[in-house]
């Protein structure tokens, strides 16, 4: 009955492992969308659990208002197998990240 028990709790550990660690991530999808001088879009995924996508656009494109706002999200898993997701916007304002794991004021 031990056996049964250890090696239950031995095989349910390996199959909650990541199947693959960041040293050997394989990109799974990559997208680069470069519109032009005004804005931008790219993306992808690896078999490790991370994923990342962010867009940036010009806003006032050749006016003396002229600003770049840039937003994006991020994501990964934690050894601990805790997904994490981080969203951002970058402009005129400064970069504010927004994510369950970053403390509040």
């Amino acid at each position: 009955m031990k056996f049964v028990i250890v090696f239950s709790v031995l095989l349910v550990s390996a199959l909650a492992r990541p199947a693959d660690d960041s040293k050997n991530a394989q990109i799974l999808s990559y997208e680069n969308d470069n519109i032009g001088l005004d804005s931008y879009k790219f993306g992808f995924e690896t078999s490790d659990g991370t994923k990342r996508e962010e867009s940036a656009v010009v806003n006032n494109f050749g006016s003396d208002t002229e600003e770049l706002v840039v937003r994006g999200t991020i994501s990964w898993i934690t050894p601990e197998g805790e997904t994490i997701t981080l969203n951002y916007v970058a402009d005129k304002d400064g970069y504010r990240p927004e994510g369950a794991h970053i403390p509040s004021k």
